[in-house]
């Protein structure tokens, strides 16, 4: 190995040390707001692109951990920024950890990779640019590299909360 593929090894590692402190923190925290919400839950912890994965679960049917989820998510976004910043707070290091309560983002992502896909199968056929409703930067995200895979770009315009993406012929 040389001496530049052994700090980039080291760097990883150092990287992979840091997400997984990043969903300690934040499972602690969560354990602690479940508890006060009286509500049950486990708590599954994962690093996905470069980023800690903090879950929520349920054994029994979830419908207690929806109202940690709120209409469209709203409750779930909140509790993602509040949680980021209780690793600001331990580590004094801005997190980009993402939350998901009962499945909800998954479930989401599946749909929003879906409607990805189908703008960009409308692009490719009319040759016309899409532009999409609104949506948060979770949901840009996701249909950004929805677009990508089906090998057209796409843009995010407007400002926040009417943000919206746009997707581009190739």
């Amino acid at each position: 190995m040389t001496e530049g593929t052994t700090s980039a090894a080291a760097e990883g590692a150092d990287t992979l040390t840091r997400l997984e402190q990043e969903g300690e923190i934040a499972a602690d925290y969560l354990e602690g707001l479940l508890d006060i919400a009286d509500l049950d839950g486990d708590i599954d912890m994962d690093v996905e692109a470069d980023r800690a994965s903090v879950s929520i679960i349920s054994d029994t049917n979830g419908r207690d951990l929806q109202k940690l989820v709120g209409r469209d998510g709203e409750v779930l976004e909140a509790l993602q920024e509040l949680t980021r910043l209780a690793v600001h707070r331990e580590t004094g290091d801005r997190s980009r950890l993402m939350l998901d309560i009962a499945g909800y983002r998954s479930d989401k992502r599946a749909e929003l990779s879906e409607l990805g896909a189908k703008a960009a199968a409308e692009v490719k056929s009319s040759g016309e640019s899409v532009r999409m409703k609104p949506m948060t930067p979770f949901e840009r995200k996701v249909v950004h590299d929805a677009v990508k895979a089906a090998g057209l770009r796409s843009e995010s315009e407007g400002e926040e909360p009417e943000r919206f993406v746009v997707v581009l012929p190739a």
